[in-house]
This record gives C-alpha cells, structure tokens and sequence, in this order.
C-alpha cells in the first residue's frame, strides 16, 4: 500500500498524478512513482524514494510525457524503501500499480523463474507484473491476461494496469483493499480514495470485492470475481467532503484537534431532536441482544474499552471488547442474540473488515461506527452510524476518535433507555452533559499554551507512563499511543490499581507519569496511587478539574486544570489533553507531526 492514482486524460498526466498523489500523502509513504504510456505506445516510468517533492524534481530533469499513466505512493511491506522497490513496477509491456500483500508471492516467483521471468526487486508486487506478463507472452490479450493473474493471487489487493501500445486501456481490479473509478468527460480516473479524485471528477463508483474493471476514455466495464459484467453505481462525492488544508494551522493534526468542538456539534445534532436519541429501534433492538461484541483496532479499539464501560454500567449489556487481528484468528463461538459492533475510522481497516466477515450470518445484527459511509465496512453492515468527522488527515486519529466516542456514548443510552434502566432524570442529566461537551471541549482547547510548556519538558523524557481509572483507563491507553505515534517517546499507559503489580518498578527521578483523573467516585483511589508514584521520587502530571487540583495538593511535577464534566462525558473531555501533550511534545522534539514514520493513515493490509 498506500496510494493508487491512474488516468486516461486528455492532457499530459504526469502533473495530473503528483498532484492526486499530494492528496493522499495523509495516508503515509516511504517512496513514490509514476508509469505513462505516450501517444506513440511507449510505456515508462519514474519512481523515487521519499517525499512527492523527490519525485517531482526527478520528473523537471526527466519528464515523462504520456495521456495515459498510474502512480503510486509506496509503504513498505516487502522489501525497503528504495527506487528499486519502488512502484510502478514493470515486466515487459505491463506496468502495475499495487495496494494490499500478496501472500503467495514466494511459489509464484519460484514458478516465474522456472520460465525464465526472475525477479530484480524484493517485493511481491512485482510477481503481478511478470504473471502478467508471463500470460501475454502466451497470447493472451490484456484483459484475459489479467484474469488469469488475478485467478493465481492469494492475498489482499487492489491493482491498476498500463500496458505498453495501449494508450487508452487500463484495468482496475480489488479484492480486499479498496479502489474507486472516476468518471469524467472524455477522461476516466482510478484512485484508492475518493480524495485523491475529488479534483478531477465529482462521479465516483467504487469497486466491490472481486471485481475487474476495463477502463477506456469512454468508460468502464465492470465484471465480477465470476466474470459476470455488472453494473455499479455512479455516486457524486460533495467537494466540501474531499476539501484537504490546514486552515492556517502548522499541522493537519493541530486543525484536526481545533475542530473537535465543530464536529462534535455536528454528531449531537445528527442524532439528537427534540430531546430523543435518533437511532432507530428497528434498526437496532437492543432488547433483542444479550450481549455485545465490539472489534476495533488501534485508537478504534479503545472507543470500544471505553464504550464497554458505558454499556455495561448504565445499559447493562455484557460487553466484549478485541483487537481485530486477534479476533478474527481466534474464530470465538458468536452466540444467538450477539449484536457485533464494529469501529473504523476509515472504514476499510483489513483486520476489522475480516473479523465483520467472520461475523456475518453468525451474529444476529452488525453494527459498523465510520468516518467514511461509502466504505467497504459500511457497505457490509446491517447498520452504520456515521461518526460525521470529517476528513482527517494526521495520522494519529484526533477528532474522528472523539466523535467514535460521542456516538457509542449515545449508542449506549439509547440502550439504556430501550431497556428500561434509565429514569427520564437521569437520561435528561446524560443528554445535557452530552450537550454541553463541545463547550468543554473549546475550554479544554484553552490549555494549549500550558499543554505546550509541559510538552518540553516531557520531551526530554525516554519512557512515560500513563495512569487512569475506569473509564479513563482506556484513555491512558489512548494517552501513550499517541505519545508513541508522532514523538517516538516509550509510553505505556496501565489502570491506575496495576501499578502496584509490576509497573511500579520503573518509577524513578526520571520517570514522568501522566495521571488522568476528573474528580468522581474513584478520585480518592486514583489520588492513592499518585502518592505512591511520588513516594518513589517519580515526576506526576496530574491532569484533573480545579477541585481534583485542590484536593491533590502539593508534590506535583506539574498539572494540567480540564473544566468540569458529567461522568459518562469526561472520558470524551479528557482525549483532549492527551492530544495536546502528544501534538506539542512531537513538535518539541522536531517529528514528523502528520505523517510519523513508519505509520499508515488507513491500514488495508494485516
């Protein structure tokens, strides 16, 4: 993975890519390329390793003409980053483009090289091009060639090919990994993501599993993994949707953190009216359930900890929370009467998608949480509620994770008050402190000079630990990872109670430990633990509301003072200054805020 980007175009369309490219540089990558076939029929290509910029002041000393072309921003899965490896590849008259792994990539070149096609580069994604290759060399036209390749390929991919003396063919395919067709006047477009299209052509259709596309200037021809020609819609993608900058802000990630409170608005009023949660009882009966499982991955897995705690406590539903690579592999029995709950922000995470597939036919209802309606995941669900965050861009997922809480939060409620074990009272407190959170969240926001001189200090740090109580537990967890994604710094977050069982040996002089605690009913114990860490010389953060504060007293290496929120609401209130501390302690030590290296904004491979 991560970009695929292919035009059949009117004008030259090497500039036409870069700038695609430049869209989906949000997703991660270590190296780039572009593959063209010119009006004479000759097919060619650049590749660089690092930035788009590389690769453009390659293409200003050695341009590549052509009308016809695919690109790709590379990140690694075989092989290292280098031009070699780089995609295009190419075998004789077949170039290709490659997201996903192709998983057997070994029997495959030991089968190419026993016909005399070796491989020169370490990747599997070269396989494809010689298998293609090794078909047309048979006689095979393009299009039966590629067939008979996709037939040979285990794993995950979604493909685009040019070939040599045809420059008006290209042929899309996808199993496992997405891929959108762009349809526009005399031109046609193939990209992995709508945004790097949005530009180019408003009219999208995504491809489904197992499809193969014939594409040409006067459109598309789509047949199924059986070979049936089928028709897929065409969909308008609003620009607004697609729109990607940074609004004034050094980082995505800083602009992304600054919306929240906008977002969060948007997702209130999106299921809230005139005082009712508007998920749908015949779209999800939760008295129809005895139990739920929620499967996620990364920042998504720990919305569902943290959901675990809302559906458990005030739903009274038995929850299950998995990480989807293990989920998926562990194959658990899915009992009658299991609502399975699934959480991507992009909707097209590998892992998460595999375990909804497990899940299909054996759960009684699939529930999908996204930030991309049109995604895979979602168009595989019983159900989807739409997170509605926006495009995001940074890498460390900020405010689509603070809207996947807000709506399992009301997802919850509306549990709760289908069950029967919510007073009006209580549900009426709930929805106002509901209410009031995007406020919270623009006072928290206000912390930012003091997150900043705190994030100097931590970092000089090489390990931090994160500390949390109930629910806030999983947001110690969220704490660290974010810590860890764009500053580099070691952090693991733990359940405050655990520290005692192991992780109190590391607490020295130099140990920052990081303690989110609002002031309610566990307040005391956390406090409990906090002595303990400063009894042992260790450096506490304490992050609390001016009562916690108060109550702590004195000791603290330094503190961070959050407004007052409602019980259920404070986890959601309290990712902000695990945001903040994270974004200012990577811009301290000179990271790579938005795209921290070796990490990928959506993960389409295991």
């Amino acid at each position: 993975m991560c970009g695929i980007v292919g035009v059949l175009g009117r004008h030259e369309v090497a500039p036409l890519i870069v700038e695609a490219l430049k869209r989906l540089e949000y997703r991660g990558y270590d190296s780039a390329g572009i593959a063209t076939v010119n009006d004479a029929g000759l097919l060619d290509r650049r590749r660089a390793v690092g930035k788009l910029v590389n690769l453009s002041d390659l293409l200003v000393h050695d341009p590549l003409p052509g009308k016809s072309g695919i690109g790709h921003t590379r990140w690694a899965t075989h092989g290292a980053p280098t031009a070699r490896n780089a995609h295009p590849h190419r075998a004789g008259p077949v170039a290709v483009v490659h997201n996903g792994i192709i998983e057997n990539f070994r029997l495959l070149r030991e089968e190419l090289a026993e016909s005399g096609l070796a491989c020169e580069t370490e990747t599997d994604t070269e396989t494809i091009a010689l298998l293609a290759r090794h078909f047309m060399d048979q006689g095979m036209p393009p299009d039966t060639a590629v067939r008979a390749t996709l037939a040979r390929l285990e794993g995950a991919f979604a493909l685009c090919f040019l070939f040599a003396g045809e420059p008006d063919l290209m042929i899309a395919a996808r199993k496992g990994s997405p891929l959108a067709i762009g349809h526009g006047e005399g031109e046609m477009f193939v990209g992995s993501d709508a945004i790097a299209l949005a530009p180019l052509t408003p009219r999208i259709t995504y491809l489904e599993e197992g499809d193969m596309a014939l594409i040409t200037r006067a459109g598309a021809t789509i047949t199924d993994a059986a070979g049936r020609r089928v028709n897929r819609p065409v969909k308008t993608v609003r620009a607004d949707a697609a729109r990607i900058d940074k609004a004034g802000h050094k980082h995505f990630m800083a602009k992304e953190i600054a919306e929240q409170p906008a977002v969060l608005q948007a997702a209130l009023a999106h299921y809230i009216a005139d005082g009712n949660i508007n998920i749908n009882p015949e779209d999800i009966d939760f008295n129809a359930f005895d139990r739920i499982i929620m499967v996620a991955c990364g920042t998504a897995h720990y919305a569902c900890l943290t959901a675990k705690y809302w559906f458990e406590q005030i739903a009274r539903l038995p929850v299950e929370v998995d990480v989807a690579s293990e989920f998926r592999y562990r194959e658990p029995p899915i009992p009658p009467r299991t609502l399975a709950v699934f959480v991507s922000q992009s909707g097209e995470t590998a892992d998460t998608l595999a375990a909804l597939r497990y899940c299909a036919g054996r759960a009684e209802r699939i529930v999908s949480v996204v930030n991309v309606a049109e995604s895979t995941i979602a168009r595989e669900s019983d159900v989807v509620l739409p997170i509605l965050a926006g495009v995001e861009v940074g890498v460390a997922s900020t405010k689509a994770f603070t809207c996947q809480l807000t709506v399992l939060l009301m997802m919850a409620l509306k549990a709760a008050e289908a069950r029967g074990e919510l007073s009006e009272t209580e549900r009426a407190a709930h929805l106002d402190d509901l209410a009031a959170l995007p406020g919270l969240i623009g006072h928290a926001l206000t912390i930012g000079p003091a997150a900043e001189n705190v994030a100097r200090r931590l970092s000089e740090a090489d390990d931090v630990l994160f500390l949390g109580r109930g629910a806030l537990f999983p947001l110690a967890l969220e704490g660290a990872l974010k810590l860890k994604e764009i500053s580099y710094i070691h952090a693991e977050g733990y359940a405050s109670g655990e520290l005692k069982h192991g992780p109190i040996a590391l607490i020295d002089e130099h140990m920052p430990v990081v303690v989110m605690a609002p002031r309610d009913s566990l307040f005391d114990k956390t406090i409990s633990n906090m002595q303990e860490v400063m009894a042992r010389g260790g450096r506490v953060l304490l992050i609390s509301d001016g009562k916690g504060l108060a109550q702590a007293g004195d000791g603290l290496w330094e503190s961070l003072r959050m407004p007052e929120a409602g019980r259920l609401t404070a986890p959601i209130l309290y990712a902000v200054p695990a945001q903040m501390l994270a974004y200012h302690t990577a811009v301290a030590k000179g990271t790579d805020v938005d795209q921290p290296r070796n990490l990928a904004k959506s993960v389409t491979v295991e």
